[in-house]
């Protein structure tokens, strides 16, 4: 009996330590938070067929990390939990004209904040930016928002350890949010939140604090819609939950290394950096998504409208002053020019 009472009070301490934990994440400027365990990953075989199609092009660091992406407890020596957070960092729809509820187009407009949409008219060519790449580089917000939440698991667990990730490393940041309760994984790939949608950045500290772990999110909400996978202009999802990276807008205009084959340029489009499409059209985004009021994830007019004829004219040391602190710095100078030139190629009618 004894043994009993101090086990109901040790599950009793660590869920009052991560009541607390939340509250404070809230406060810090996070807009959910969960607490996820680690144990091994569900979607571990998936991960293995994915990577033996070749459907992850060149970005060879996931095979790399495929060990401890399946088994979240090796990433950091033990850990038993992770605690999850999403930021919101949408900017709002750039279609004025759309209802609340309504489905907008799947060839959506420019992908911009509404403050700043007049200027597309003043720039040579009107391209387009990933919402999430429109304002400060997400890995310093967030990352020093983090840290900030490591501490203060470290303050409410004396003795714990802990270690933060954004986008980082091999933490599978959309399972993990699943598990702390957080939302699902739609047929994009992306991690919905029944109040947020998918707009949202993911945090991770990883720690061996004792927390009470949430209830994983078990319903897919997607039921029988399409939208996100009919909607892509380049048919990257081979099936629901599948996705061909090779042929993904994202992946070929930031992690694709080297120039673009004739039929690569062409998938492109008019995106400059990253893609929205498959987020812009889901329901859950189109009826919940909210703008941001978060001032460290303003969007920056250079970015929301970015003029593509620059990139082709940068130095180096211009482009590191002006966009080292952005999520633009992932393909580089390099990267930049090859992806304006692609936006700026004759376009087949």
């Amino acid at each position: 009996m004894k043994d009993k009472g101090v086990e109901q009070e040790r599950n009793a301490e660590a869920s009052r330590r991560t009541v607390e934990l939340k509250r404070r994440a809230l406060e810090m400027g996070f807009n959910a938070a969960g607490v996820a365990s680690l144990e091994p990953n569900a979607h571990a075989a998936e991960l293995d067929r994915w990577l033996a199609a070749g459907y992850a092009g060149t970005m060879t660091y996931l095979h790399r990390q495929a060990a401890k992406r399946k088994e979240p407890a090796r990433i950091m020596r033990g850990a038993t939990a992770a605690v999850v957070t999403l930021t919101n960092y949408y900017h709002g729809s750039a279609d004025p004209g759309r209802k609340p509820g309504e489905h907008p187009k799947p060839k959506v407009p420019v992908s911009v904040h509404p403050g700043l949409a007049s200027e597309v008219g003043s720039r040579s060519a009107a391209v387009r930016v990933a919402q999430y790449a429109q304002s400060a580089d997400y890995h310093r917000v967030l990352g020093h928002r983090l840290e900030r939440l490591a501490a203060a698991i470290r303050d409410l667990a004396p003795g714990a350890h802990t270690r933060a990730y954004v986008d980082a490393g091999a933490v599978p940041e959309r399972e993990l949010a699943q598990r702390a309760g957080l939302g699902w994984i739609g047929k994009n790939m992306m991690l919905i939140h029944p109040a947020l949608g998918s707009f949202t950045f993911i945090g991770v500290v990883l720690t061996d604090a004792d927390l009470a772990p949430d209830l994983p999110f078990e319903a897919d909400r997607c039921g029988t819609c399409r939208r996100c996978l009919d909607a892509c202009p380049t048919a990257a999802f081979v099936a629901p939950h599948v996705m061909d990276a090779r042929r993904c807008i994202s992946y070929l205009t930031i992690e694709h290394r080297g120039d673009f084959t004739a039929d690569e340029r062409s998938l492109v489009g008019d995106w400059l950096f990253g893609c929205d499409i498959c987020q812009d059209v889901c329901p859950w985004n189109v009826q919940f998504a909210r703008a941001t009021a978060d001032p460290d994830l303003a969007p920056r007019s250079d970015l929301a409208v970015p003029d593509p004829h620059a990139f082709l004219e940068l130095d180096e040391e211009t482009f590191v002053r002006r966009y080292g602190d952005t999520a633009l710095e992932r393909p580089g100078r390099r990267g930049m020019r090859r992806n304006a030139a692609a936006t700026l190629a004759p376009k087949s009618p």
